[in-house]
């Protein structure tokens, strides 16, 4: 399969031998750690799937019970049905304490989507459910930030992607698990023109990132320590170069 975009560059990334060294060393200041032997997802284009939590989780902290209850607060009903995937999810240490770097990753400016969940007009008594369910853990979620800021604005229904994620890293918090939400912006993919302009450069990317994440995420937490119920967290933004431009689109 010939990759594109966001997906190319995770995938080109997490494949090489330098990734947890170029990691630790992308998150600075973060006090992130990553053991030799850290397991992660994907593994470039020989393990290319993307994590799910309430799959991938157990193997970083055996806890059924705390997983369970991370799909349960996401779910009512789960055949059929996602938690969201991460681009990329690496177990690591946080304050000597066993946590998780967690990757959204973009390539250029339509990646950015500002749009709500979708719900089709013929949707499943058991989707709509599940709707509910998401719309009311993203709420509790924004309840949650908002007591450490009130200009925490995140919805199911505007800037969905941005607020599942927001969401979950607040629950992961809420359930003990440090956790760091990482904004990736990767920069240089000339490639990818005809979907899109790219990210030139970290400063193109920084001001796409906070344009995007205004309305929904104070810049005030942005890039700091925030202690959610005793347990810390961290949502950054960074940027990297790529390590190859994308393919032109197939015909």
């Amino acid at each position: 399969m010939s990759y594109r975009g966001s997906r190319k560059h995770v995938l080109d990334w997490t494949g090489g031998p330098l990734f947890l060294d170029e990691m630790s060393d992308l998150l600075m200041p973060v006090p992130a750690a990553f053991p030799a032997e850290a397991r992660f997802m994907p593994r470039g284009e020989a393990a290319p799937d993307e994590a799910r939590l309430e799959r991938f989780g157990p193997q970083l902290i055996d806890d059924d019970a705390l997983w369970d209850e991370l799909e349960d607060w996401w779910l009512c009903h789960k055949a059929g049905a996602n938690t969201p995937n991460w681009d990329i999810a690496v177990e690591c240490l946080l304050e000597d304490a066993p946590g998780i770097v967690l990757v959204e990753a973009k390539a250029n400016w339509p990646e950015l989507g500002v749009s709500g969940k979708p719900l089709s007009a013929d949707a499943s008594e058991r989707s709509r459910e599940n709707h509910e369910r998401i719309g009311a853990a993203i709420d509790e979620a924004c309840r949650g930030w908002q007591t450490l800021d009130t200009h925490v604005s995140i919805s199911r229904d505007t800037h969905y992607q941005l607020a599942n994620r927001l969401a979950f890293t607040w629950k992961l918090a809420i359930l003990g698990v440090p956790t760091v939400l990482l904004y990736l912006g990767f920069t240089g993919d000339y490639g990818i023109v005809d979907a899109g302009a790219p990210f030139v450069d970290d400063a193109d990317w920084q001001h796409a990132f906070s344009g995007y994440s205004a309305s929904a995420w104070p810049p005030d937490l942005l890039d700091r320590r925030i202690d959610v119920g005793g347990t810390p967290v961290w949502v950054v933004s960074r940027s990297k170069p790529v390590i190859e431009s994308s393919p032109p689109r197939s015909s």
